[in-house]
């Protein structure tokens, strides 16, 4: 009887283990969402922010540049599940 008590209770704190560690995964990946936003919102505020490419036309929109921040973390968060495989 003891012995399947202390089963129980091994599951359950591998189990909230697990969800920690999910939640803290998740929390690094919103960080570097949010840097890359930041860096495009600077290049925004400098004048630099071009939509597509550097010859394209310039961003004067600030949910423009937000969109495309997203679209960047975006295409970063493919490139670095390439290079894991």
């Amino acid at each position: 009887m003891k012995k399947k008590l202390e089963k129980k209770k091994e599951l359950v704190k591998k189990i909230k283990h697990k969800k920690e560690e999910k939640k803290e995964h998740k929390h690094e990946k919103k960080e570097k969402t949010e840097k890359k936003i930041k860096k495009v919102m600077k290049e925004f505020g400098k004048g630099e922010l071009h939509s597509g490419s550097k010859k394209g036309p310039m961003v004067t929109n600030p949910k423009q540049a937000i969109a495309i921040g997203y679209s960047e973390a975006k295409e970063a968060k493919k490139k670095a599940k390439k290079k894991k495989k």
